[in-house]
């Protein structure tokens, strides 16, 4: 440890610095320190060699990682906590687990709320799983003994997904730890971070750095911010059922240049090339994009509208003009405005050829696991939808229309445990939400097509960020109409296209969304459209509807249109100067990415308090009887 001497010049402002980064580092080891105490111990159970097995356990599989031993003892016992518990996926941490492979775990996922947290990213300790026969036949993931560490995070995620409330964590003492790191490989950080890798790893390195500047420094808050990091596994272990086998003394003082050296590992065994997935499976689809690319973008557009499809002025404007910022696929989109009834819309607007383009590998294929991280990122939004029709009604079946894997029914069946919720959509998510059991029943079509055959059938009808997808708003709220019965309740959110924000940001306002969102319905015309059709407005909500991540979405759209293409199979293949080009300018905008996302939810009380400014509207109409 250096031997403190004079301030040298710069000292003083790297002491507020190293003071700062010593207070989040006391603060951080607090929360982990909580989580891991939340961590529970398994209760002894029937030796399955000595015993009778507990009634279910046959069955019971098991998914274990390779070099892994469960004994009998703690086979019995996990068996006989998950049937007492009447859980269908029971993740084993052993008791000796390694501080970073523990700490890594409780970064990840909060042990008092993993269970009930339903959209909490499957996560586990990567050693030892049992689960039931029933959750893995709705499964496709690798089973058995001496599977490989990405197998065992798939399997993780998975089981976590087709069990949503019923997964958990528990500290099993008499498993041990693998004697390697199962998850240092870079394989496993390509498939547990993917294209985030190089965003997430900004902050890690961040943090060494300051360390490294302060003890370069000699300052004192630097050697008081290096020595509680040292220090910040015996806070955060004290108390927990783990007991890591390398919590010494004299790991202490190395673990700065382990976690540098692991991130480090991670970043230079990183597949630049093909980010979250492979090189062969973007090769591999190269010549489907070619084919579809083969006659130019015309065919992917309809002619220019000069009048608008709502009220058919002819009075039209350009709002917004802006490529694809959000896949990086050829072409230019435009928004017009009516300034007759200020309707926005997309002009041209894609043709059906263009829709299945630009919406290809979007939420499946290639970004499946992007999309699903993304709807899975919170529930407060899903919680609020299916809160507003309280005090109106209490639904029996509920339709939600474009609910894509089934986010919202999943969260609203704790809202409304008595619902039957379906759901309707046009990709392959709805066979999904099905096997996930997050819905009864799924139907994949247009709306407008399944409406005579769900006629009178629904007392609720959801669309959230839906309307603005559509070809034709007007046809869905129709089908919608159809399909509720009479004093049914429609309930409806959409990107606010009033916001000030929005008008002054331009494109770098994320909820204009292009190419993928082609009709920007207003409060108003939304109302003045539902009353033509027998509807009556019962409630809106502007203020609490809004989404705060405007400056975060605006500043990765730039970062995305500075950088080059994503390595993707609709663009020609990055040169490795492309390639660091682009890694290196995501890692400069990480920062600023993270210091909005604390303003946007520090400005979020501020926007929701005034109407003219939130990003989003709910609005909740019931049917009348008369057409």
């Amino acid at each position: 440890m250096p031997t403190l001497r004079p301030q040298p010049p710069g000292a003083r402002r790297a002491d507020h610095l190293s003071a700062l980064l010593a207070a989040g580092i006391v603060l951080n080891g607090l929360r982990l320190r909580q989580r891991l105490v939340a961590l529970r111990t398994l209760p002894p159970g029937t030796d399955t060699s000595t015993g009778e097995p507990p009634d279910g356990a046959d069955e019971l599989v098991w998914l274990t990682a390779a070099g892994v031993r469960v004994d009998d003892a703690t086979r019995g016992a996990a068996e006989a906590h998950l049937l007492a518990e009447g859980l269908d996926v029971l993740d084993l941490v052993p008791g000796d687990l390694p501080v970073e492979q523990a700490l890594d775990l409780v970064r990840r996922v909060d042990p008092a709320t993993y269970r009930s947290a339903r959209l909490a990213l499957g996560s586990g300790a990567y050693h030892a799983i049992v689960t039931r026969q029933s959750v893995l036949e709705r499964v496709d993931v690798a089973v058995g003994e001496e599977l490989s560490p990405v197998a065992m995070l798939r399997a993780t995620e998975a089981l976590k997904v087709h069990a949503a409330a019923t997964t958990d964590l528990i500290v099993a003492p008499g498993l041990a730890a693998l004697p390697d790191d199962p998850t240092a490989g870079n394989e496993f950080f390509d498939a547990l971070y993917g294209r985030a890798l190089p965003l997430l790893s900004t902050f890690p390195l961040a943090h060494q750095a300051l360390l490294t500047r302060g003890l370069r420094k000699r300052s004192r808050a630097g050697l008081a911010a290096f020595g509680l990091h040292a220090l910040q596994p015996w806070l955060a272990f004290s108390g927990s059922a783990l007991h890591p086998r390398d919590l010494r003394p004299a790991r202490a003082p190395g673990r700065l240049g382990r976690q540098s050296r692991r991130t480090w590992r991670a970043l230079a065994g990183f597949n630049w090339t093909s980010v979250e997935t492979t090189a062969r499976e973007v090769d591999a689809k190269r010549p489907e994009y070619e084919a579809l690319l083969a006659g130019g973008l015309e065919p992917f557009f309809e002619p220019a509208r000069a009048d608008c499809p709502l009220c058919g002025a002819t009075d039209l404007y350009e709002l917004v003009r802006v490529g694809d910022l959000l896949q990086g696929k050829p072409g230019s989109f435009r928004l017009d405005e009516c300034r007759a009834c200020r309707h926005v819309f997309q002009n041209p607007r894609l043709s059906l050829e263009g829709l299945d383009f630009y919406y290809r590998d979007f939420y499946d294929g290639l970004g499946t696991r992007s999309a699903e991280l993304l709807f899975a990122s919170t529930d407060t939004s899903y919680r609020g939808r299916a809160r507003m029709v309280r005090g109106h009604t209490v639904p029996r079946r509920w339709l939600d229309v474009g609910g894509g894997h089934g986010h919202f029914s999943l969260i609203a069946a704790d809202e409304w445990p008595d619902t039957t919720f379906d759901l309707l959509d046009m990709s392959d998510s709805v066979d999904e939400a099905e096997a996930r059991r997050w819905v009864s029943t799924g139907y994949k079509g247009l709306f407008p097509d399944f409406a005579p055959k769900l006629a009178g059938a629904y007392d609720v009808v959801s669309m959230h960020h839906y309307l603005e997808h559509t070809r034709d708003p007007l046809a869905e709220l129709d089908a919608a109409r159809e399909v509720l019965e009479p004093g049914g309740h429609l309930l409806i959110e959409v990107p606010n296209p009033d916001s000030a924000l929005g008008r002054r940001l331009g494109w770098l306002w994320g909820p204009w969304f292009q190419p993928q969102h082609q009709h920007f319905l207003s409060l108003g015309n939304l109302t003045d459209q539902l009353a033509t059709r027998g509807f009556k407005v019962v409630a809106t909500d502007i203020g609490t509807a809004h989404q705060p991540t405007e400056l975060a979405f605006g500043l990765w759209l730039l970062a995305n249109r500075v950088a080059p293409r994503p390595p993707m199979p609709w663009v020609p293949r990055l040169t490795v100067a492309q390639r660091a080009g682009r890694v290196v300018t995501f890692a400069s905008f990480a920062p600023l990415i993270a210091v909005a996302l604390v303003l946007d939810r520090l400005m979020a009380p501020v926007f929701r308090s005034v109407p003219g400014l939130s990003n989003t509207y709910r609005l909740l109409a019931r049917r009348d009887d008369k057409p």
